[in-house]
């Protein structure tokens, strides 16, 4: 196995084994780019060293092999007296980790060297300046001796000097460097005089800086695999600190922040790379370059171009003057914003640099999820006092008064005010207060309980599992980390961390301007599988198809109940004999909600989903509503409270729920497929022509399909005769049952159409309750037990199998059965990945969540076809 790679050897190709940055600087070697000639340590040389912990044989012999081709290619060596050979050594791992590694500079200097470079250059400080550095950076990266050490060595010689470091004198250094050197003895290292024994440790120190702290967080956070390892670039010095003509500069070919196609970037005289990334001194414009080395300015413009040219996307350039000859270190594709990503996407396509294909697949989820929802302005956001963490469950970012109940922010909002409503859980009693609240925060609950997929449903920032929050709702405070807040007080959400802060911060919102609507046209021109949106408000439809839902996948039905009127005409029905007068009433509303809904959505397909909870979700709690309750409706406390323990449930959602209602109580479902028929009619005599598909919840059974599928159908019958027009409509069935799989062909035989509801098929496989997942999901995840939450990532192995069985089984009956998924993992992008492999028709996702899921239906589609 080859070890090492020169740069002569190796192609932009070579990622997984040179790295981003080897592979970068070899193809720029190949472009005939002014590059310092070098090699690479391979990544698979790391996973090695990593997993033995010590050096292959092979690999010490190929190294060496390869400073001396670099001797013989620069004319220069190390030790040498008259051309004296200074090497580069920085990590570079297949994807950008910027920051998150280590870097050495100056390696081949010791006591020795630094007099013959000072004789070469005939420049003294030059010469001690580059050895401190190199004291600095090893100790740091190789012993992990603290840079505070070193900082205060130089703060503590510039007051002594009365000047700054880069202005000592040779002899000011040489104190300086004894000092480094005496910090290393109280750490109880040397350092090494030897550059061959310099470079081992610098190798070995950069393998194992793949495997630190701040890296792991980088790789976590970016979804990086942990086996990749990085490789190692040694590269021959060249000094931008070398005096006025050389410099040191970071470069984009177009802004990182806005996109605008112009260079962008920051130039240092005098100066050596970390000056810039650390911050060490302030630097200039890029444009500086041009008035004070023109012609250097001039050459880097033509590389920057005809790198963006290359590579076909915005680059991130690193480069060195030395005594006004430019050198390039670096390109890579640029790290921007949500904002410049889009733009720069679309720019280079209509520019005919690159093509709609290769725009959908630079464009990642999280930069369209960012576009969508408000977000901090990232310099308040470093100056706030964060209060406490929970689990993201809706992104966006939110200001306003602490609530603790759904009345008590309906009141406020109604005053103009913003609120936070902060409960233990919320539940659907709380819509109105859901609805009126800037964000919602709950000590309960994952990232599928009722807050996040209400939350996420209405684009409203969430964030669940705030167990550190201690609620004493009577007394209206909330304890936090030893924090006491009132009703009233001000926070700041950050659903998209899950971050809660004290106090207010300012957002910002970005526009979804004409290169988003550009972006999601392109994605649905070449997607397969199509987008809808589940929506349970007409406002969750209006926002559903303003992101560009192609159809509904899961109407839910439950929440229209919710009203004052409505919900008391739900109780009259459940808990009186007067059932008949309540299903009257019922129809009325339902008949107005369908035909808005149907309105809205023309002649796009919606799934409406016949009633699903439980029936105690629709009933007084405590002993005041109850007593309210009875009174509304005529009866006595007793009499409600012997209703309630009838209907009572040790797991409710295990019970009395979805078909096992329809079975029950056959009248609800007849009143809801009613007002569903007759809205359509009445637009079908409008001139809409529109298909209700009509879907039975939590089949488990084919008899059952079948009984509840035969009561529909009379009750329409009895309809189109009443009204003299028949009309075309579906019945079809959710897949969330384990059971429902496994004999999905005997329920394709009595149902038009499949819809896999992940989020009940996932608990009832794993036997999860997605409410209270969060208590130990953070334990599982961090053990390994979980890689993710099987609520937010379809679990492939398990739940995906189901689907796929259940899939091929459906279509073994109907070759042409339409298929879709209509639960949270509708919309998580590897998820979708999947459901197209395994040929569904669509999936469905929370409104906010569409253009995610467009574009990644998008990106699969290309991907299939490559």
């Amino acid at each position: 196995m080859k070890n090492v790679y020169r740069f002569t050897e190796g192609n932009a190709s070579m990622k997984s084994l040179l790295g981003g940055k080897g592979a970068n600087l070899a193809e720029m070697t190949r472009l005939g780019l002014p590059v310092p000639p070098g090699f690479t340590v391979t990544t698979e040389a790391c996973m090695s060293f990593l997993e033995t912990g010590s050096y292959q044989k092979t690999l010490q012999t190929e190294i060496e092999q390869a400073i001396r081709d670099l001797e013989l290619a620069t004319g220069k060596a190390f030790n040498s007296s008259t051309h004296l050979l200074l090497v580069s050594v920085r990590s570079g791992a297949q994807f950008s980790m910027p920051g998150m590694m280590d870097t050495i500079l100056n390696l081949g200097l010791n006591d020795q060297n630094v007099k013959a470079l000072a004789k070469l250059t005939n420049n003294d400080t030059f010469a001690y300046d580059c050895y401190r550095r190199l004291l600095q950076m090893f100790g740091d990266v190789v012993f992990s001796i603290p840079k505070s050490q070193f900082d205060s060595q130089i703060a503590k010689h510039e007051l002594n000097f009365d000047k700054n470091v880069s202005d000592f004198s040779k002899r000011e250094f040489e104190i300086l460097i004894q000092s480094f050197h005496q910090v290393y003895q109280i750490n109880q290292y040397t350092f090494p005089q030897n550059p061959y024994l310099q470079l081992e440790y610098a190798i070995q120190a950069v393998f194992n800086s793949w495997n630190n702290h701040r890296a792991k967080v980088y790789r976590s956070l970016n979804q990086i695999d942990d086996a990749l390892g990085t490789a190692v670039n040694i590269q021959s010095m060249v000094f931008g600190n070398s005096g006025q003509t050389s410099g040191t500069g970071v470069a984009f070919t177009r802004n990182p922040s806005t996109g605008e196609n112009k260079l962008f970037g920051e130039f240092l005289i005098n100066a050596q790379g970390e000056d810039v990334v650390a911050g060490l001194r302030t630097p200039q414009p890029l444009e500086s370059i041009r008035t004070i080395l023109p012609e250097a300015f001039d050459e880097f413009q033509k590389i920057a171009h005809l790198l963006e040219g290359h590579y076909r996307d915005m680059q991130d350039l690193e480069f060195t003057i030395e005594q006004g000859k430019l050198y390039i270190l670096q390109t890579r594709n640029g790290k921007r914003s949500a904002k410049a990503a889009l733009k720069i996407a679309v720019d280079l396509v209509t520019e005919k640099i690159s093509t709609k294909e290769a725009a959908i697949l630079k464009m990642r989820a999280e930069d369209i999820n960012q576009l969508l929802h408000p977000i901090f302005v990232e310099s308040e956001l470093k100056k706030a006092t964060l209060l406490a963490s929970g689990l993201p469950a809706s992104p966006g970012a939110a200001v306003g008064k602490i609530v603790f109940t759904a009345e008590r922010a309906k009141e406020l909002v109604a005053f103009g005010e913003k609120v936070v409503l902060v409960r233990r859980e919320t539940s659907p009693e709380d819509i109105e207060g859901l609805l009126a609240a800037e964000a919602i925060v709950t000590t309960y609950g994952g990232m599928t309980s009722h807050a996040a997929v209400v939350a996420r449903g209405m684009g409203t920032c969430c964030v669940t599992g705030c167990e550190a929050a201690k609620i004493e709702e009577a007394q209206k405070i909330v304890r936090i980390n030893n924090q006491l807040l009132t009703e009233g007080d001000i926070i700041s959400v950050d659903g998209t961390t899950g971050r809660i802060y004290i106090g207010e911060i300012e957002t910002e919102l970005s526009k979804l301007d004409e290169n988003f609507q550009s972006l999601m046209q392109w994605c649905d021109a070449i997607a397969k599988v199509k987008v809808y949106a589940n929506a349970e408000t007409i406002l969750d439809l209006r926002t559903a198809l303003d992101f560009g839902a192609q159809g509904v996948g899961l109407a839910r039905t439950e929440h229209m109940f919710f009203g004052v009127e409505r919900l008391r005409a739900m109780r009259q029905w459940i808990l009186t004999e007067q059932k008949s007068e309540a299903l009257a009433q019922l129809i009325s509303f339902q008949t107005v909600d369908f035909y808005q809904m149907f309105k809205l959505t023309k002649d796009k397909p919606m799934i409406i989903r016949l009633l699903d909870p439980p029936m105690h979700e629709f009933l007084p709690h405590g002993n005041r509503e109850i007593q309210k309750v009875a009174k509304e409706l005529s009866l006595t406390v007793v009499e409600v409270e012997q209703s309630l323990a009838a209907l009572a449930e040790v797991n409710p959602m295990l019970g009395h729920r979805g078909v096992r209602i329809g079975v029950t109580a056959p009248d609800i479902y007849q009143m809801q497929v009613t007002a569903i028929i007759k809205s359509a009619i009445k637009h079908w005599r409008e001139g809409l022509r529109i298909t209700p598909k009509i879907m039975i919840p939590l089949i488990a059974e084919a008899s059952e399909l079948i009984l509840v599928k035969q009561q529909l159908i009379e009750q329409i019958q009895t309809i189109f005769q009443a009204e003299s027009i028949e009309i075309p409509y579906e019945i079809g069935t959710m897949i969330e049952l384990p059971r429902a799989c496994l004999v999905a062909n005997d329920l394709a035989e009595n149902a038009d159409f499949f819809s896999f509801g992940t989020n009940d098929l996932t608990q009832m496989t794993y036997g999860f309750s997605r409410d209270d997942i969060g208590k130990f999901i953070g334990d599982y995840q961090e053990k390994g037990l979980l890689v993710n939450d099987p609520f937010q990532v379809l679990d492939i192995d398990g739940v995906g199998q189901l689907v796929e069985m259940a899939v091929q089984k459906g279509r073994s009956v109907k070759p042409n059965l339409s298929i879709g998924v209509c639960g949270e993992v509708g919309g998580n992008p590897p998820s979708i990945a999947f459901f197209q492999k395994i040929g569904v028709n669509y999936v469905s996702c929370s409104p906010y969540r569409v253009p995610i899921a467009r574009l990644t239906v998008a990106k699969e589609a290309i991907h299939r076809l490559s």
